[in-house]
């Protein structure tokens, strides 16, 4: 008996178009949960692990001392084009844009796609890219094209195991950064605070 050959073909397709039917920007990386490491040196400056992210962008390079807490809890950090000399910007915080935050003191606010928004004026540009409950933006300079702005923001995304490494400081001992002043020990208990001169070297 001859049995009738059904061709596999469509289901083999199924899964991509799933795949590829409505991804938004970096969202295939997004759901990393942050590195071990990596979360307890973020709480130690104060930021979110979550709000961590990182870019990539041809000839950009991290400038690491740039790195820091942006707004409550949020992220920033600036990439350097050693070559063309140009920047670009990245914050990542809590909340969203409404179309009255993108227009407001721009020349141009456009909304690309569902999701991303870009905007102009007073000699930068932006794009930035709406999460669930946060707002990845990234800034440069009018020198800097606007395809390379748009690609690197559209793949901002937390960063892997390897990614992670060295991107931020060390935590202190402890896993917390320190809360009071740091004592000199050339200061008298008392008196007017005028340092001593007849402490040993190094205080």
């Amino acid at each position: 008996m001859t049995r009738a050959v059904r061709p596999l073909l469509p289901l083999l397709l199924v899964p991509l178009l799933l795949t590829a039917c409505g991804s938004e920007p970096g969202q295939t990386r997004d759901t990393e949960a942050p590195a071990a490491e990596l979360a307890t040196s973020a709480r130690a400056l104060g930021i979110a692990p979550e709000l961590v992210y990182v870019i990539e962008a041809p000839g950009f390079a991290l400038a690491p001392q740039s790195v820091g807490v942006y707004g409550g809890d949020g992220f920033s950090a600036t990439y350097v084009s050693r070559q063309e000399g140009g920047q670009l910007r990245l914050y990542v915080d809590r909340g969203t844009i409404s179309a009255s935050d993108c227009a407001e003191g721009q020349q141009t606010c456009e909304w690309e796609e569902k999701g991303v928004r870009y905007r102009s004026g007073r000699g930068t540009h932006e794009y930035a890219v709406v999460k669930k409950d946060h707002v990845v933006r990234l800034e440069s300079d009018a020198g800097v094209s606007r395809d390379v702005l748009r690609e690197a923001a559209r793949e901002a995304h937390r960063p892997s195991g390897e990614e992670a490494a060295g991107l931020l400081p060390s935590a202190p001992a402890g896993g917390a950064a320190p809360t009071g002043p740091v004592e000199r020990g050339d200061l008298p208990p008392v008196g007017d605070g005028a340092p001593r001169n007849d402490v040993d070297a190094g205080g």
